[in-house]
């Protein structure tokens, strides 16, 4: 497994520490938990945000998040989303999930 460095601010370092104890785990897995989740939080967010502006379609909002379609659904179903897509673009989606 590759090592990366990174700085973080003492207050940082404190929240992690106090996190690792609640956890009851070292610093370096609670750090990589952490990471893990908050990038699969970034990847929902843009994948909402272009979505809900219309610049993507379901199937690629779904591969954005890193997650299935069916899982997508039910992010965007929780979200309360709405899209900007076309016609035609709900027609292209539908025709790739039959095609699932």
């Amino acid at each position: 497994m590759p090592s990366i460095s990174a700085r973080v601010p003492d207050d940082e370092k404190e929240a992690i520490e106090e996190v690792a104890a609640l956890l009851e785990e070292d610093r370096s897995t609670t750090i990589r938990k952490a990471l893990r989740e908050g990038l699969t939080e970034l990847r929902i967010r843009v994948a909402v945000e272009q979505y809900q502006s219309g610049e993507v379609s379901v199937n690629e909002a779904a591969r954005i998040a890193g997650v299935s379609l069916a899982e997508w659904l039910e992010i965007a179903r929780e979200r309360n989303l709405t899209s900007q897509l076309t016609p035609s673009d709900l027609e292209a989606d539908a025709d790739a999930a039959r095609d699932l």
